[in-house]
């Protein structure tokens, strides 16, 4: 259950649903399991997230493609905007 909220992170609520227990009780013995792993020496050395990134990092390239490549657009017309100016203009006559 332990795992699978730590792999999923699925609710309390599905949790106790998928191994028929109460959301309290879910809570509870993950809890639990969290204090005894936090309270074993093995677990308490954890690397911070500057070193994990640090050696994530380490000797790796990254490159970037920033080439720029034209967008095709229709050519501006200067007689098809005064076209759609006059067909939009309301008469002021009437």
């Amino acid at each position: 259950m332990t795992l699978l909220y730590w792999r999923e992170y699925q609710t309390y609520f599905h949790l106790g649903k998928s191994f028929d227990i109460s959301e309290a009780n879910c809570y509870r013995n993950i809890k639990w399991i969290e204090d005894i792993l936090i309270k074993n020496s093995d677990f308490q050395q954890l690397a911070g997230k500057k070193a994990l990134i640090n050696d994530y990092f380490n000797d790796k390239t990254i490159i970037i493609d920033a080439t720029e490549t034209p967008i095709q657009r229709p050519k501006k017309d200067k007689n098809n905007l005064i076209l759609v100016k006059i067909k939009n203009t309301r008469s002021k006559h009437k």
